[in-house]
């Protein structure tokens, strides 16, 4: 695995680890004591606006609210402009999470994180995550999402149109760390950080799609070479927009995949 895929692998969105772990602990599979700390890893989550509070409270603190949902009552959203698959009608949740173009659905609450940068009085920066934590007015009926098997065979497909067309797109001049990792990919054994309960092909398709889903962030800011014109780029653009799309499905259908012991 190139050095940008690894790294692109402890960066994963932190909305996943939010429905994976809260939903292998809901199937009795995870224990709660080690849910907050499983989702935070070494950052600082707060949740701001949970019901009974006046101010932004740990984690740990909040997860008890989830205490009566099935696992089936946790899922994952990433949606964007277009395609707002998941999410309920207008309203402050929706917008939130189109805007950060992720979000979790946990019965009748809706939860967005936001990164928040902060500067110390010695001049030192820190991070903290804040979930905004959204009422809904009822919990949202669950649509048509594709299962791990479906959205596998898709992901697969578009890695490898996505590969023919970077290539005539000389992506190895615009970011060789893409093309690097488009070919690593294609490899069929990657074993994804997910918790007790999500068989061999939600972990191995969490695992291609959580790497794709870093690089292709990488790929979609400015670099020297390659594309370097509007008429390069805007092609460059419509290669990758499919490959987002099915990295985006792959996600959700791992991490929303049904839990077994």
């Amino acid at each position: 695995m190139s050095p940008a895929t690894g790294a692109a692998t402890l960066a994963v969105r932190r909305s996943t680890r939010f429905v994976t772990w809260v939903r292998s602990w809901r199937a009795g599979l995870s224990p709660y004591d080690e849910v907050a700390g499983e989702i935070a890893g070494d950052e600082e989550h707060l949740v701001a606006d949970a019901p009974d509070t006046w101010t932004d409270v740990p984690l740990a603190s909040v997860l008890s609210a989830f205490a009566k949902l099935s696992p089936d009552e946790i899922r994952l959203v990433l949606p964007v402009a277009g395609d707002p698959r998941g999410l309920p009608g207008p309203g402050p949740f929706t917008g939130a999470a189109l805007l950060a173009e992720e979000g979790v659905i946990a019965g009748r609450f809706g939860l967005v994180p936001e990164v928040q940068r902060h500067t110390s009085g010695s001049g030192d920066t820190f991070e903290t995550v804040l979930w905004q934590m959204h009422p809904l007015a009822e919990a949202p009926a669950r649509g048509y999402e594709p299962g791990p098997a479906e959205a596998e065979a898709d992901l697969t497909n578009a890695i490898v149109e996505a590969t023919g067309q970077l290539t005539r797109l000389d992506i190895a001049q615009w970011r060789p760390e893409l093309a690097g990792a488009l070919a690593t990919l294609r490899r069929p054994d990657f074993a994804g950080d997910l918790p007790p309960g999500y068989d061999a092909r939600s972990r191995r398709l969490y695992a291609r799609a959580s790497v794709l889903d870093q690089v292709l962030t990488l790929a979609g800011q400015a670099a020297p070479g390659g594309a370097v014109t509007g008429y390069e780029a805007n092609r460059r653009d419509e290669a990758l927009r499919p490959l987002r799309t099915a990295c985006r499905h792959a996600l959700v259908a791992a991490c929303n995949a049904r839990l077994a012991p």
